[in-house]
């Protein structure tokens, strides 16, 4: 039986081969929000509703390394449609993943994308956008697996696809990470950790209901599944993730999230192969409107 931990075995490849066999199981929304690709663990690459703002909580939940108990971090994230092709985001994270049992505050982070490529048809788009994203960590480095949602400081660049096919939808992101915390420059201690990883995602969704929309009010609900690997490219480490998530939309303006992300293989030290999360978004649509 796989244990949380760093010390866990990861699974084989035929569990990914199982999991991409339910990727027709996916959910996509495509109401008030400009038939945005609203996936749980990715971005896609459109972008929000322009001059429209939303306030997001997140929490991800795990039996940690140290502890073997459960650790959680919690972040709120604003986000802003700056404009069709513009969207910025800002958030912090407090947790107690690095500090068990203490609850504390730990990072700050900011993300900037810019949608440079949009073919629209009817009933169907292909999109392309860049990003980049920093973040500032007060964590030091414990793991091998380079993430900048809390636990290290750096940067990460990359490009989002997106192609939208009636109720499917479809995305993939590449990117590439260096971590930035001060121990990477300490010579006066081994190198024993990754600091630059190659990174990417598959990721599909696909609207279960409502079957034909007659209202903005009507609740939506999606199915979603995404791949999730990363290469580290100073050591011979990797990881490959999969994640399900099912998403329930309200008004066309409230977004709630429940997913769930584990190891199909793997050699990396990880805080944790398994984790739990569940956010909540609400959109304020035409809030940057100049009034007149």
């Amino acid at each position: 039986m796989m244990t949380l931990n760093g010390n866990c075995r990861p699974r084989n490849w035929m569990a990914a081969g199982r999991g991409l066999a339910v990727f027709v199981m996916l959910g996509f929304f495509s109401g008030q929000l400009q038939a945005q690709e609203l996936y749980v663990f990715t971005e896609p690459a459109s972008n929000m509703p322009a001059k429209s703002a939303s306030l997001k909580y997140k929490g991800k939940f795990l039996e940690g390394y140290h502890s073997q108990k459960l650790e959680q971090r919690h972040s709120i994230d604003a986000e802003f449609g700056l404009s069709n092709k513009l969207m910025f985001h800002v958030g912090s994270t407090f947790s107690d993943m690095y500090s068990y049992p203490e609850f504390q505050w730990e990072s700050v982070n900011a993300y900037l994308k810019y949608r440079f490529l949009s073919k629209d048809e009817i009933h169907k788009h292909f999109r392309a956008a860049v990003f980049m994203e920093g973040s500032y960590s007060r964590n030091d480095m414990f793991y091998d697996e380079i993430s900048f949602d809390g636990d290290q400081s750096g940067i990460r660049t990359g490009v989002i696809a997106t192609q939208l096919l009636h109720k499917l939808a479809l995305s993939t992101t590449l990117s590439v990470s260096q971590v930035l915390n001060e121990q990477r420059w300490d010579k006066t201690t081994p190198d024993p950790y990754s600091y630059q990883s190659f990174n990417y995602s598959l990721s599909a969704g696909y609207l279960i209901f409502p079957f034909k929309y007659t209202s903005f009010k009507q609740t939506n609900f999606n199915l979603y599944l995404e791949l999730l690997g990363s290469q580290a490219l100073d050591k011979k480490l990797y990881y490959v993730d999969l994640a399900p998530a099912m998403q329930f939309i309200f008004n066309s303006t409230i977004k709630l999230n429940f997913g769930y992300r584990f190891q199909l293989d793997g050699n990396m030290h990880r805080m944790a192969k398994q984790s739990y999360m569940v956010s909540l978004e609400t959109v304020f649509l035409n809030l940057l409107k100049k009034r007149s």
